[in-house]
């Protein structure tokens, strides 16, 4: 070793970069993800059963409504509630299937819009129209191509809400499919999960994923809804998380039985094009917000380069900070996955955890590009 650093004085200096970034990434570990690894529910004595309107924008959608709407219509929900799909301006059998679907539940409120609005871009103005419609405070949002994972979703959801909460995070998983493409996209939703719940649950939300969210229709008149970012394509879900969530108001919910599974992509060229809207957004985030998940995904995509290159200076110390990471990753991952049904990843997690080396140079570019103004 001492042969090597005197022809390569830089090898210290880089290992001592490369200690840095693990401390960071154990940092993050040890006071932001283990709380959802170790998260324990807080216990109710009964469950509430507030009113709720559930809010589904469609366009073009008849294929995934005719399977997936009936597991949001025959909900087991003792109190009231309703439905409410809006149709944005389908030009597939959306409106006759609609119709047929309200021959047989009664508790569906179909709106109908034909027409864009100018200057509110992807999918701000049917969702606004929609909570606009709504007839009870608290309203649960989903997509068209979700399914509920069991009829008490809307009843454990709102459950969520207690003395002075106003916003409930829930998680939507991808359905498990064959093939490494669907492992993943899969991590891919974990991971960005795991974030999303443990800066919850330490005081700092940043973001909801529109796939399963539920807000008080209050707070979204109190903000005067997407006013703020009608000019910025997508962010109907995010960004209005981010600007209105706080640590007091926020809570989420983990139950199995809340989950709402959404259909993944079946190509990397379609994953990519979703992944561009989603990250689109991430550039309008409040500043220490976007310290932190900068912070975070700068150690993790340096901590591989820099652990090869403090082989070389030295093997042993390098692969006992590298085992003390893996251990801590190790058992954190677990335990989350476990909490959020993706149990079967966790074979492959070590693979996967390379893998975002090369996920973030393909993706770092996207946050900076304009996104498509359209949400389908």
């Amino acid at each position: 070793m001492t042969k090597l650093y005197q022809s390569f004085p830089w090898l210290e200096l880089l290992f001592v970069v490369f200690c840095f970034i693990t401390l960071v990434q154990l940092v993050y570990y040890l006071w932001f993800f283990r709380r959802l690894a170790f998260y324990i529910p807080p216990t109710k004595d009964q469950s509430q059963q507030h009113p709720v309107s559930v809010i589904i924008c469609a366009r073009d959608e008849a294929a995934r409504l005719v399977t997936h709407l009936p597991g949001a219509l025959v909900q087991t929900y003792p109190t009231t509630h309703e439905v409410i799909v809006v149709n944005h301006n389908s030009q597939d059998d959306t409106r006759f299937l609609l119709d047929e679907f309200k021959k047989t539940f009664k508790g569906l409120h179909i709106v109908n819009l034909e027409h864009e609005a100018i200057g509110i871009t992807g999918k701000k103005y049917p969702l606004s129209m929609g909570i606009k419609e709504s007839r009870y405070e608290i309203v649960l949002l989903t997509d068209a191509d979700c399914m509920p994972a069991s009829e008490y979703w809307m009843q454990k959801m709102q459950d969520g809400y207690s003395d002075g909460i106003e916003v409930v995070l829930g998680y939507s998983p991808y359905k498990k499919a064959p093939g490494m493409l669907n492992k993943i996209i899969r991590f891919d939703t974990f991971h960005t999960a795991l974030q999303y719940f443990s800066y919850a649950l330490a005081g700092v939300p940043y973001m909801g994923v529109g796939r399963n969210l539920s807000y008080k229709k209050d707070i979204f008149l109190r903000n005067k809804g997407f006013s703020a970012i009608n000019h910025v394509p997508g962010g109907d879900d995010d960004l209005f998380i981010n600007k209105v969530a706080t640590g007091k108001n926020t809570a989420i919910v983990v139950d199995p039985e809340t989950f709402m599974v959404s259909e993944p992509k079946k190509t990397f060229g379609e994953w990519f094009r979703q992944k561009t809207r989603h990250y689109s957004t991430a550039k309008f985030y409040k500043p220490q917000h976007k310290a932190l998940l900068s912070l975070y995904a700068a150690t993790y995509f340096l901590f591989y380069p820099l652990l090869i290159v403090s082989l070389f200076f030295d093997w042993r110390l390098a692969l006992a900070i590298f085992g003390l990471r893996l251990i801590i990753q190790g058992i954190v991952f677990h335990k989350t996955m476990r909490r959020l049904g993706e149990e079967d990843l966790f074979p492959w997690w070590w693979l996967l955890d390379i893998w975002m080396f090369p996920y973030y140079i393909i993706f770092s570019s996207i946050i900076w590009k304009k996104p498509r103004a359209s949400w389908k």
